[in-house]
């Protein structure tokens, strides 16, 4: 059974509310995102949920968006169903529990989860190896309320988010 049987032409986005996710999780934009989750969901599902974290920081309590418009301005064929590129994107982000759909559009995660390991496991090795090196390593003691900070003085959270990734993969 598909979990996305027909794209809305415009969807409501909210933020899927998790405690445990959005206290210790990744921000779409962070360099861990990219290095570990890209390869477990793909490019263009990985930049629709950057496109969703750069319009929750200008709206946090959900928007609007017209995905027709979304898809075309990432380059991407669309199709209300979920057969064309966007929507098989958008397939992805609900299949691997980064959004879910309500009856007017998307409960959208504002973090990511760290990578499961049955996630991990399908990595290149050199890949998996790095990502266990980034977990021995990774401490947070103050980060978030450093990052709650950083943002509260005007520093864009997703600047904010990928330095503490970048800070966490050079260690």
């Amino acid at each position: 059974m598909d979990v996305i049987q027909l794209i809305p032409t415009h969807a409501t986005i909210r933020p899927w509310a998790d405690p445990v996710v959005d206290a210790k999780g990744h921000d779409p934009r962070s360099a861990y995102v990219e290095r570990f989750w890209l390869s477990v969901i793909g490019p263009t599902a990985t930049w629709i949920m950057r496109r969703f974290a750069d319009e929750f920081d200008r709206e946090p309590d959900g928007f609007t968006l017209d995905l027709h418009h979304a898809a075309t301005s990432m380059g991407l064929s669309f199709a209300k169903g979920q057969n064309s590129p966007f929507g098989k994107a958008l397939h992805r982000c609900v299949m691997f529990g980064l959004a879910q759909p309500t009856s007017d559009g998307f409960a959208v995660r504002r973090r990511f989860p760290t990578v499961a390991q049955r996630h991990l496991r399908r990595l290149p090795d050199d890949l998996r190896a790095t990502h266990d090196d980034w977990a021995r390593r990774m401490v947070r003691p103050d980060r978030l309320d450093l990052e709650r900070r950083l943002v509260e003085a005007g520093v864009p959270a997703g600047a904010v988010a990928r330095a503490f990734e970048a800070v966490a993969l050079a260690s």
